[in-house]
Parts: structure tokens; C-alpha cells; sequence
């Protein structure tokens, strides 16, 4: 038995030096030692990865929290946000469309410049115009020029109606409280911007060629023969005198008037029709001014005001001392009667 069993003993102790060492760590003290060393230093990247990972998980996490949240508060808030918006926005244009007309106006308005052209001319100009429009003219086959001006026609509105202020001071017209001026200067001015309208819708049915600035500057300088006639008859009061100026004086006026309309109308009934409307208006103006303005005034200040009626005035009467109580009726209804008599002849 010995000499089988101590082969395999042998064997197990003669074995290679691989084994020799580690037979000797297990019978010396049962303790194993780990090489780090040669461990791979790589090998704790994958928690790192995995942490980082984690933690833009919960970023992600957050955001999608917070734009829920936003869109809940989006949608809690509705239609409310959605028309504050909206109607601040609306505000916002009007004010600055409103904005932009009033300044536009305001510029418009104040700007001097607009109305330069309409005023620019020299007194010489004026004097030569206020002459030619005394003189009629003879050629009628080509457009007569018209002046483009205001000035000239805006003077001598305002000399007439400082000479039917004048004559209603030297007439025997009655003026209460103040002047008269609101009433000629609603006349005059009525009468030039009125029938220079009502002349220009003629023209434009009649397809005349002219424009409102012309008609308003032809018709304005019409009026130098109202303002000569009237200034001289108001002081000189003549009825021949008046209808010698009337005839002469106005109609020269008319007929320059009147000649320059036919040279810019085509066709002899729009020219009768036009030109007969014109000189009408214009003749009849001047009686008017003359004979009934007067009048007319008057009667709208009775109106307006009522009568001019003096005061009651007292008249003595005589009675005797020793009078009969039967005859003392009878005397002193008659004084009472011509108290009554004299009083109605004073009014």
C-alpha cells in the first residue's frame, strides 16, 4: 500500500513551479493579494456616462415641466390675454392714424404758404386790372386771360361794405344798438361766393372753360362798378342821377364780365343762357343795394327787435275853474279824445 499511495503523493509535489506558488500561499496563511496595477483604468467610465446621462434626464425633465406649466397658465389665461392684446394693438393704430390726420391738418392750415400764390401781387397790378375791368373787350373768338388772384376781389368786397355802412349813416335809416356791419358783410360776401357758385355750376353745365378761382376773381373785379356807383349816389341823391350811373358805370362792368364768359363758352345757346344769367344777377344786385337794402334792413331789425315806438308823451289840457257838474263829463271826454288824436298823429 505504500509503495501505490507514495507516487501520487510525489506526483502532487513534484508537480510544475506554476502550481508550487500557489499551493504555498494556501498552506502559509490563506491570504490573497490583488495586482491594481495591472487593472484597466477605464473601467469606471460607464458611471460617470451614466450620470451624466441621469442628469440631463432630469433637466429634461424640468423643462418639459415648465413649458406644461406655461401652457397651462396660456390656457387658464384664454380669450382674456388674446383681447387685451388685441384691443391694445387696435388702440395703438387709432391713436396714431388720429395722430397723423391732426398733424397733417394742423400743417395744412397753418402753413402759410398754400395761400401765398393767391395774394402774391403788386398794387400796380391791381390798379391795371381794376381799370380793365371797366373796359369790355372785342375779342371774343379765342379765351380771354382771367386773373388768378384773390386779392383784388377780397379789397373791394370789403370797400363795399364799408360804403353801405356809410350810406346807412347818411340815410335816414334808424341804427340801433351798434352797426350794421354783420349784415353787410353777410350780403356782400354772400353775394360774391354765391353767385360765383351758382355762375361756375352754369359754366361747368355749359362746358364754359373756366375754373372757381377765375369766376371768383372775374366776378370780384365785376364789383369795382357797385363800389363807384354806390359811393357816389349815396352822397349825391339823385334818382337820375343814380340810373345814369347804373346804366354806364354797372353796365360797363357787366359787359367785360359777360364778354370774357363768351369767349370761353362754345355754342350760342350755352353763351345766352350763361352770360344772360350773369348780367341779370349782376344789375339787379346793384338796385338792390340802392333801393331796397335799406328797407330790408329795417325790416329785419323790426323784426328781430321789435318797433322803434317813443315813448308816451303827456298833453296838457285846460280845464276851467268854475265848470258845471252837468257839462263836466262831456269836456272831459272830448280833451280825452285829443289827447287820444294828437298822440296817434305823432306816431
Amino acid at each position: 500500500m505504500a509503495t501505490t499511495t507514495a507516487p501520487a503523493g510525489g506526483s502532487r509535489n513534484g508537480a510544475g513551479p506554476e502550481w508550487g506558488g500557489f499551493e504555498e500561499n494556501i498552506q502559509g496563511g490563506g491570504s490573497a493579494v490583488i495586482d491594481m496595477e495591472n487593472m484597466d483604468d477605464t473601467s469606471g467610465s460607464s458611471f460617470e456616462d451614466m450620470g451624466e446621462l441621469h442628469q440631463r434626464l432630469r433637466e429634461e425633465e424640468v423643462d418639459a415641466d415648465a413649458a406644461a406649466a406655461e401652457e397651462e397658465d396660456g390656457e387658464f389665461l384664454g380669450m382674456k390675454g388674446f383681447k387685451g392684446q388685441l384691443s391694445r394693438q387696435v388702440a395703438d393704430q387709432m391713436w396714431q392714424a388720429g395722430k397723423r390726420q391732426a398733424s397733417r391738418a394742423f400743417s395744412l392750415y397753418a402753413n402759410i404758404d398754400i395761400l401765398r400764390p393767391y395774394f402774391d401781387v403788386e398794387p400796380a397790378q391791381v390798379r391795371s386790372r381794376l381799370l380793365e375791368s371797366m373796359i369790355p373787350i372785342k375779342m371774343v373768338n379765342f379765351p380771354q386771360k382771367i386773373a388768378g388772384e384773390l386779392y383784388g376781389p377780397l379789397m373791394l368786397v370789403f370797400t363795399l361794405v364799408a360804403i353801405l355802412l356809410h350810406g346807412m349813416k347818411t340815410s335816414d335809416t334808424i341804427i340801433r344798438e351798434g352797426t350794421l356791419m354783420g349784415t353787410a358783410i353777410g350780403t356782400c360776401f354772400g353775394y360774391w361766393l354765391g353767385v360765383s357758385s351758382f355762375i361756375y355750376f352754369l359754366a361747368y353745365l355749359c362746358n364754359a372753360q373756366i375754373t372757381m378761382l377765375q369766376m371768383l376773381a372775374l366776378l370780384g373785379y365785376g364789383l369795382f362798378g357797385h363800389c363807384i356807383v354806390l359811393f357816389i349816389t349815396y352822397n349825391i341823391h339823385l334818382h337820375a342821377l343814380f340810373y345814369l350811373f347804373w346804366l354806364l358805370v354797372g353796365g360797363l362792368s357787366t359787359l367785360r364780365m359777360v364778354a370774357v364768359l363768351v369767349s370761353r363758352t362754345v355754342g350760342p345757346t350755352q353763351r345766352l343762357l350763361l352770360c344772360g344769367t350773369l348780367a341779370a344777377l349782376h344789375m339787379l344786385f346793384l338796385l338792390y343795394l340802392h333801393f331796397a337794402y335799406h328797407k330790408v334792413v329795417e325790416g329785419i331789425l323790426d323784426t328781430l327787435e321789435g318797433p322803434n315806438i317813443p315813448p308816451m308823451q303827456r298833453v296838457p289840457r285846460d280845464i276851467p275853474a268854475a265848470i258845471p257838474a252837468a257839462r263836466l263829463p262831456a269836456i272831459v271826454f272830448n280833451a280825452t279824445v285829443k289827447a287820444v288824436v294828437v298822440t296817434v298823429q305823432s306816431h
